[in-house]
């Protein structure tokens, strides 16, 4: 494993093929800062490169967008400046065909992803995407709160009795790179079935917005919304989808979701391929 992080350092970009240009970041040490020692969900992480160029066997420029899913249960994360540099790496590199292309993305990250699930799909820059607004979510942005709480507290969550089920989301998440603090926006889809207990939305609208100042990756920030309402709520069913903003060619797009092993079968669904926040 490259533990030379690139993250946050000044790196000059190479333009012929170079896998050593990937670093891996182990999960483990914040998850344990969270509470998480068994993984209490299933997910996966879902990346959008918008900025990958090769030349075929003739010089000609190609052009593409790929898209990579792997799995919430692997050991590292791939560190996102150093996958933004590793795919800059083809830009003067000779490629039969995006299958070709393909095979070298998946052989260079298995290596640190150990995923038997990882999925890469490499789209023409002329496809059409497709974007969902998530109609069957309620948007909680429109209530008149007070607050001056921006670094996360969970404390601020509140329950409240009732079995009706929730399907919410916010645009108001923003929160800031781990290493480089530069500041992260998304959107957060939270669906729960209730086991007796419900979210109070205000509260979980201060929660949200508590994160404004907090440093942590895109992973981390979903696997702490996550904890926090199943250890209050213990539902029967709870998934937290996170939908960020585009930052240097790339989105990053966690989903983490309680007691459904159905998960891998959403995957292939266009929401879950193209369904960041552009």
């Amino acid at each position: 494993m490259n533990e030379d992080k690139v993250l946050g350092k000044k790196v000059g970009y190479c333009s012929k093929y170079n896998p050593d240009l990937l670093v891996f970041v182990p999960r483990k040490e914040k998850r344990d800062e969270i509470g998480i020692t068994s993984l209490p969900f299933i997910g996966f992480d879902l990346w959008n490169q918008y900025e990958i160029s090769y030349l075929d066997y003739n010089g000609k420029p190609v052009v593409r967008i790929a898209t990579l899913i792997y799995n919430a249960n692997t050991d590292n994360i791939v560190e996102s400046k150093s996958l933004k540099l590793y795919f800059n790496s083809f830009n003067m590199t000779h490629i039969k065909s995006d299958d070709e292309l393909k095979k070298i993305i998946e052989d260079d990250l298995k290596k640190g992803l150990n995923d038997p699930y990882l999925q890469i799909v490499i789209y023409n820059i002329n496809e059409k995407f497709l974007f969902s607004n998530e109609p069957k979510y309620r948007n909680i942005d429109n209530y008149d709160i007070n607050t001056n709480i921006y670094q996360v507290d969970n404390n601020l969550l509140k329950k409240i009795e009732g079995n009706n089920e929730q399907m919410l989301c916010s645009d108001l998440l923003k929160s800031n790179c781990l290493v480089t603090k530069q500041p992260d926006w998304g959107s957060v889809y939270i669906s729960i079935i209730p086991n007796g207990y419900m979210i109070d939305e205000i509260s979980l609208l201060k929660y949200i917005i508590s994160f404004r100042q907090h440093n942590e990756f895109h992973e981390q920030c979903i696997e702490r919304i996550f904890n926090d309402l199943n250890n209050l709520l213990n539902p029967k069913y709870l998934s937290v989808f996170g939908k960020y903003v585009r930052r240097g060619g790339i989105d990053i797009n966690p989903y983490r979701e309680k007691y459904d092993t159905g998960v891998y079968n959403k995957m292939k669904n266009s929401i879950f391929y193209r369904g960041s926040r552009q």
